[in-house]
């Protein structure tokens, strides 16, 4: 993977950071690499807001996916936190929504990476200022 985008940012910067994602993004498929309260989730709400989507954007750690509407598709939301093993994600589909042709947007991919063909890859570190650094790799 060959890195496309390194930037800081603060939470009011986040609408902007949003749309240069998007238009950096070499797939419909996303996968989110951070630890806890690195800002993963709200990244994904400007995410679905700028795709076009009005939906209220929640992190999916209990449903596991949400699904939320375009007006020409999709977009599911994978928190994969709380599975133990890609046993769990086949019994919930995982195959199904990731060759949907729709956008799927996933974060603590790391037990199905293996599944996935071709994706953009965002990394978040909180930097000690509290701004966030975001690199995005394709």
């Amino acid at each position: 993977m060959s890195q496309i985008l390194d930037t800081n940012y603060l939470i009011s910067d986040l609408e902007d950071v949003a749309k240069e994602v998007l238009a950096n993004l070499k797939t419909k498929t996303i996968i989110l690499i951070g630890s806890m309260g690195t800002g993963k989730t709200t990244l994904i709400k400007s995410l679905v807001k700028q795709l076009g989507s009005n939906d209220e954007v929640s992190s999916p750690t209990f449903s596991i996916v949400n699904e939320y509407h375009l007006a020409n598709g999709k977009i599911y939301h994978f928190d994969l936190y709380r599975l133990n093993d890609i046993e769990e994600a086949y019994n919930f589909g995982i195959e199904d929504y990731l060759y949907s042709g729709h956008w799927n947007i996933i974060e603590w991919p790391e037990l199905i990476e293996d599944l996935l063909d071709d994706y953009d890859k965002i990394e978040l570190n909180i930097n000690k200022d509290n701004s966030r650094n975001l690199r995005l790799k394709a």
